[in-house]
């Protein structure tokens, strides 16, 4: 099953644009942004790159210590007020990956990123290989993905 995941991680970077699209949502990166688009670029034998516009951060897989993934699911509130209840009968999920790492000093970090539908299963199958740690699902919902 291992083997399916691979070429998807692969794929990310052959992609228009080098790695999957990620919404740094907080964490202790001082010099990013809450709510910045990122890349997150996995392709790296020995290093996690996050990728703003203007800098880069280089994460090395051996020090990612924390790997948690969840969903957050709510109703589609605002088509059902302006479109149709019916809308009330659909859901969307939110997926989120916490990435918690220490920096050269041995302090301890963590980055709190949104991630797309479509990648989170590229990404977490990633970065299980690349650094030999299990991602923690922090609910049943979330292990089904």
């Amino acid at each position: 099953m291992r083997a399916f995941f691979i070429p998807m991680a692969i794929g990310l970077a052959c992609a228009g644009e080098q790695g999957a699209k990620v919404e740094y949502l907080g964490g202790t990166l001082p010099q990013v942004e809450p709510g910045q688009d990122l890349r997150l670029i996995v392709i790296d034998a020995s290093d996690l790159e996050i990728a703003a516009k203007r800098q880069a951060i280089r994460v090395p897989y051996s020090n990612i210590n924390q790997l948690e993934y969840g969903q957050k699911v709510g109703r589609n509130l605002l088509p059902a007020i302006v479109i149709s209840p019916l809308f009330l009968l659909s859901k969307t999920r939110k997926h989120f990956l916490t990435v918690g790492y220490t920096d050269d000093d041995g302090r301890q970090h963590a980055l709190i990123l949104r991630l797309d539908k479509g990648d989170v299963r590229a990404v977490l199958a990633s970065l299980e290989a690349r650094t030999g740690r299990r991602v923690v699902y922090l609910d049943d919902e979330a292990r089904k993905m």
